[in-house]
């Protein structure tokens, strides 16, 4: 189990650290339109979203497998199904992330670089929720 709990939290950092630079990339993007800078920005979102990918699969992978081992001791628990719940709010922004990559990928971005260092905030406010759930367990 401590393996599991130490590769789940090895593969959130990954996956945290992808979420919290991709949409970095996606502000210096939107603040140098010059078509030169477009496919080295390209270059670095397709890559950085593929690393994303892997750390969230395996993050979201080794957390099943806790709950697996013991699914009526945890899913009797009210902090972990607030946690759960924030957990498909993060995908939903994975997932909205993957598709700014393709928005700019063919070259149709819509928002400014003021608008996406607002939407870099959000995968910080979901790591501060979802720590103190995991941490404090207050249900």
């Amino acid at each position: 189990m401590l393996w599991l709990k130490a590769f789940h939290i090895i593969f959130v950092v990954t996956w945290f650290a992808g979420l919290f630079y991709l949409p970095r990339l996606f502000v210096y993007a939107a603040q140098h339109p010059e078509a030169e800078l477009q496919p080295v920005f390209r270059t670095m979102q397709r890559k950085l979203l593929g690393i994303t990918h892997v750390g969230g699969a395996l993050a979201v992978g080794f957390g099943l497998a806790l709950i697996l081992l013991a699914p009526s001791v945890y899913l009797a628990m009210g902090w972990l199904h607030a946690k759960l719940a924030l957990v498909a709010v993060l995908i939903g922004y994975h997932v909205w992330c993957a598709r700014l990559v393709a928005a700019f990928r063919e070259g149709r971005n819509r928002h400014s670089h003021v608008w996406y260092r607002w939407f870099n905030e959000a995968p910080a406010l979901l790591l501060v929720a979802i720590v103190l759930l995991a941490i404090l367990k207050p249900f």
